[in-house]
């Protein structure tokens, strides 16, 4: 078998943006996908995820001009190979980025494209099915409002939700939303890098108090990983790994005991190949892997499949909003809390082509 072609489309499903308080406030009005669709020569395609919203142009870009003339040809099996060679002949572009995504997006399609000539789920080929099911959190968006913070909470409890994450910069915000769901929910927070390790260390003790499950992303800037360590050692339970470029940058944060919670996000840290490493590693160091996954594509479905195979339970973000069509149907449907693993080879789904034709955006 061969690949005989790499086509990356762009497209952007809208959402109701999380139901924001008004219309000047940011929100997330559409989702940006960029897939990747991989064909073969016996008629089989993969479809893949490189990581998408504003660098997904760029992202595209390198697939198309610099990275699908280097693997148009190639034995789409050699996954390991592929993205070994890719790794070393791209590193002078940054192991972070536009390179990075790509090749990403690649990979997961080659894994589902392996799924489906050995007529296996993805689980499967990572070594097994630990679980059918995957507990989901609630992903709010940033409401920079008490009572929209709180509302919102509540509304995805009663939803079915036992896990929510906040977006929020103000201790007050997320007080609110703990009064709101009480004791039993687990409330995370992410602070998207917003404050200084100062900022930080000043807010420990008011947030120590909420029983955070963690705090992600929570000092500037990302890389500052004896920060992290810092904010651990001052009885604050952290999180990071959506900004972490490599499996050695994981290594470090584990190597310093900065974080409790590892999340890789598969569509940016190189494809299910490079998280398959990650979530082995944190084993070995005892930490807890749950992926980041900001969307609802091919790296929704690829993460759920990872979190079916490891050996210990964890939570998938899902962002919370209302999409008005949904790429693979499969990433939207949630009964109390918990998305069912797909049985189907490869991924377990391909993307609904009238929705493609619908919101795409490169045509």
């Amino acid at each position: 078998m061969k690949i005989t072609a790499i086509e990356t489309i762009l497209v952007a499903v809208t959402s109701d943006g999380g139901r924001p308080l008004d219309a000047s406030r940011p929100a997330w009005r559409e989702f940006p996908t960029l897939l990747v669709r991989v064909d073969t020569d016996e008629g089989l395609s993969g479809w893949g995820e490189a990581y998408g919203y504003g660098i997904a142009p760029a992202t595209k870009i390198a697939l198309d001009q610099i990275v699908t003339p280097l693997v148009v040809g190639a034995d789409p099996g050699d996954i390991a190979g592929i993205g070994h060679r890719l790794n070393r002949l791209f590193h002078y572009y940054g192991r972070n980025g536009p390179f990075s995504f790509a090749l990403s997006g690649l990979d997961i399609a080659l894994w589902d494209l392996a799924g489906k000539v050995a007529g296996q789920p993805l689980h499967r080929m990572l070594g097994g099915a630990a679980r059918t099911e995957i507990d989901v959190y609630a992903s709010l968006v940033g409401y920079g409002d008490a009572g929209a913070v709180a509302t919102r909470a509540s509304e995805a409890v009663t939803a079915g939700y036992r896990h929510v994450k906040l977006h929020e910069r103000e201790v007050a915000y997320v007080a609110a939303a703990r009064d709101a769901v009480g004791p039993d929910v687990e409330l995370m927070l992410d602070v998207n890098c917003a404050w200084t390790l100062e900022d930080a260390l000043r807010r420990a003790d008011r947030l120590s108090a909420l029983d955070l499950r963690w705090i992600e992303d929570s000092i500037w800037p990302p890389e500052d990983h004896v920060g992290l360590a810092r904010l651990r050692q001052a009885g604050l339970r952290i999180s990071a790994g959506e900004n972490v470029a490599t499996i050695f940058d994981f290594r470090h944060l584990f190597e310093i005991d900065a974080i409790d919670v590892a999340q890789p996000d598969v569509t940016k840290i190189g494809g299910v190949t490079e998280m398959g490493k990650v979530v082995t590693l944190a084993e070995a160091y005892g930490i807890t892997v749950s992926p980041h996954c900001a969307g609802f594509g091919p790296g929704f479905l690829a993460s759920m499949h990872v979190l079916a195979a490891m050996p210990q339970a964890s939570v998938l973000e899902r962002v919370y909003v209302e999409l008005d069509a949904a790429l693979f149907p499969v990433c939207v449907a949630m009964d109390s809390g918990r998305v069912k693993v797909p049985s189907g080879p490869g991924l377990g789904a391909d993307p609904d082509e009238d929705v493609i034709a619908r919101y795409r955006v490169d045509a």
